[in-house]
């Protein structure tokens, strides 16, 4: 079994935002003879294929790579934190509430993680506890931080409770990356500052008391941990030397949390993949792609599957992680894995 808790979907169209919350600012997706560009302020954002938002594209090529379940999440830029509350939640209703269609029209392919208005937590609790108790997701997908605001501001525990007391996942992705303004050339923000945006909500987490306050929230971090797994013993180092910058919320060192948190494991490099399977362990790592965009992995679990690893760690980091992470059944899963790479699912397929 191959669970991608990694991926990313888009409805093929939504209102102009502009027009429906009087001010700018926003993403739409212009899409034309098959071709879609995410837009924002008439200009060009990104390109994108159709596997971003057709569901026959989606599960042709689940089926072609293999793939039983895809984690559902919306695309980063989405979040807008930076937008009036009312406003992103009234946006990420939109959002979950098509995403929540696909799940129900492919359940067993497909497992739904929400995105809630973090810049407003008693909001985005009350959009949370909708996204499990009435769409039935396993979580939510939130950003590194809210408008630079680290995750470990005590303004967001009411989500955090709220997470923990519904037994949800979360899903904590870059976005608004640090150094934008300064790393315009050479895609820089994407290969650069997304490791870092990831290190930086996981030491927010661990050195603010989050995860030692609320332990047992289930976080899984994109992109491999980015630069943290390789990065541990500097920060370990740093708690241990400098107590009264680093000890101020919590004593427990950050090595101690690891064993509390996940990692997906697009790192793109066997080298790479071993280091952090030698560093934070294999338990804690979970397929990730980052479908379907091109930064992603475009065979998903070839890496995985080339590496001189046992068969129960490979199944381990192929299903095994994901299912506890996401706290779902196998067997409710492979009840009909006969049907899972079949034609019929295919040719059902809809936008």
């Amino acid at each position: 079994m191959k669970i991608d808790i990694h991926t990313h979907i888009l409805p093929d169209g939504w209102p102009d935002l502009r027009d429906r919350y009087g001010y700018g600012g926003f993403i739409q997706l212009d899409i034309h003879d098959g071709c879609g560009r995410m837009m924002k302020e008439g200009e060009l954002f990104r390109i994108v294929d159709p596997n971003l938002w057709d569901g026959k594209t989606r599960v042709e090529e689940c089926n072609r790579d293999k793939v039983d379940i895809q984690v559902l999440s919306t695309v980063p830029v989405m979040f807008s934190y930076w937008a009036e509350p009312e406003d992103a939640l009234d946006l990420s209703i939109f959002l979950n509430d098509h995403l929540c269609s696909v799940v129900e029209r492919f359940p067993k392919r497909f497992i739904g993680l929400g995105t809630v208005p973090m810049q407003d937590p008693a909001l985005a609790a009350k959009e949370l506890e909708r996204c499990v108790k009435k769409l039935g997701f396993r979580g939510i997908e939130i950003g590194t931080h809210v408008n630079n605001t680290n995750l470990d501001d005590p303004r967001f525990d009411p989500i955090w409770e709220t997470a923990q007391s519904l037994d949800a996942a979360i899903f904590v992705h870059p976005w608004d990356m640090m150094g934008m303004e300064q790393l315009k050339n050479y895609w820089m923000p994407w290969l650069v500052s997304m490791p870092a945006e990831t290190s930086r909500a996981i030491c927010s987490l661990m050195m603010g008391g989050v995860l030692e306050r609320f332990p047992k929230l289930r976080f899984a971090f994109a992109h491999g941990g980015g630069s943290f797994p390789a990065t541990l013993g500097r920060i370990n180092h740093g708690f241990d030397v400098r107590p009264d910058l680093c000890q101020i919320q919590t004593k427990v060192p950050p090595s101690e949390f690891v064993s509390q948190i996940y990692f997906d494991s697009l790192v793109h490099d066997a080298d790479t993949l071993q280091f952090v399977i030698d560093k934070i362990g294999y338990e804690r790592l979970a397929l990730g792609t980052d479908y379907p965009f091109p930064l992603g992995e475009h065979h998903p679990g070839k890496l995985i599957e080339s590496m001189h690893l046992s068969a129960d760690v490979k199944e381990r980091i192929l299903s095994g992680t994901a299912l506890e992470w996401l706290g779902v059944n196998r067997k409710d899963y492979e009840t009909d894995a006969s049907l899972l790479h079949s034609k019929s699912l295919t040719a059902g397929a809809e936008s």
